[in-house]
């Protein structure tokens, strides 16, 4: 049953995941992938906030591995990094690196934070 569970949990995900980066995505009017940018800052967030939780175990696998990590993307992340060098934009790839980073770091310690308090 877990692992009917992951598969699932880590379908439900990556679907969030794609609707969520097409409509942020569409909105920013901007060559910057921000729509992947905002899917891995809330995954981090998120994955910060089980972790000041405490959630182990199946449940952390369940949230965790299988939703947010299904939810977050490294790949796309590193395709569309490498798309903004190709077609030129290397100062938006550099800050697509820097800007995903910083943001990621900064939200799984606010999310560890707030959960350590919670």
């Amino acid at each position: 049953m877990t692992w009917l569970s992951v598969a699932l949990l880590g379908g439900a995900g990556a679907a969030l995941r794609f609707r969520i980066d097409a409509w942020v995505q569409r909105r920013a009017d901007s060559d910057l992938p921000v729509g992947t940018l905002c899917v891995n800052v809330v995954g981090s967030l998120c994955l910060g906030l089980l972790t000041g939780l405490s959630v182990t175990g199946e449940a952390l696998l369940l949230a965790g591995t299988a939703t947010l990590g299904s939810f977050t993307t490294f790949s796309t992340w590193m395709l569309e990094t490498e798309r903004l060098g190709e077609e030129g934009e290397e100062r938006l790839g550099l800050a697509n690196v820097v800007l995903s980073v910083a943001a990621g770091i900064a939200a799984v310690t606010a999310g560890w934070a707030l959960g350590a308090v919670l």
